[in-house]
């Protein structure tokens, strides 16, 4: 049965991207912090064709994870960090070249019309209809598997306030940002959780929650 899971790294206060981000600092200041648990591994390394890398906890957890995967959701700031019409993005292929890590259907939650965006074993959707539709589509794409919402707050705020995540996947990284893009904000309810799994290394706390109905 297709779960739809919200998996991203945060700070230990919250943020999941430092303060006055950039184009050339897209995560802001300090925000690299929050992925050095992961970019050390062997799995990233590979999904982005490099060499190296190291295994263990964190690894097998990521291994894991891309193996539930049919599909992946994300807002246009994850996709490019840019707004507006696609003409003026000066980043709109967004941030990962010619071949994406992500090899499944990425849907791109958007106010701006686009025509599908097909690369070497990913192909990213835009959609214009909310985050709701977006989850939607993946549902379908997936075939079965996973959908991952993957970024950023935004996006990740309007599938829990809409009830449509099943998971969160949560992995705490040991750095204080102090300020930024906090990961939920403002919650207009309470939003009860159920923690199913606690993976803890030297490199990030690794917390899975379940959301209660």
């Amino acid at each position: 049965m297709t779960q739809v899971i919200l998996d991203i790294s945060t700070s230990l206060d919250g943020y999941v991207a430092g303060p006055r981000p950039t184009l050339d600092d897209p995560l802001g200041e300090g925000g690299e912090g929050l992925h050095e648990w992961i970019v050390r591994l062997e799995t990233w390394r590979k999904q982005h064709g490099l060499e190296g890398g190291v295994t263990g906890p964190d690894a097998e957890l990521v291994d894991e994870y891309v193996a539930r995967q049919g599909a992946v959701v994300m807002g246009r700031k994850m996709f490019s960090g840019g707004s507006g019409p696609w003409e003026d993005d000066p980043n709109a292929g967004g941030w990962w070249g010619d071949e994406p890590p992500f090899r499944v259907p990425v849907f791109v939650v958007t106010h701006h019309e686009r025509e599908p965006l097909v690369l070497k074993g990913t192909t990213m959707n835009f959609v214009t209809d909310g985050v709701e539709a977006a989850i939607a589509q993946a549902r379908d794409a997936a075939d079965g598997k996973d959908v991952a919402v993957a970024g950023g707050a935004e996006v990740a705020q309007q599938a829990l306030a809409a009830g449509l995540l099943d998971e969160i996947q949560l992995h705490v990284s040991p750095v204080l940002l102090g300020g930024g893009t906090l990961l939920f904000g403002d919650l207009d309810a309470p939003v009860a959780l159920e923690r199913t799994r606690a993976v803890d290394s030297p490199n990030a706390a690794h917390l899975r929650y379940r959301v209660v109905r």
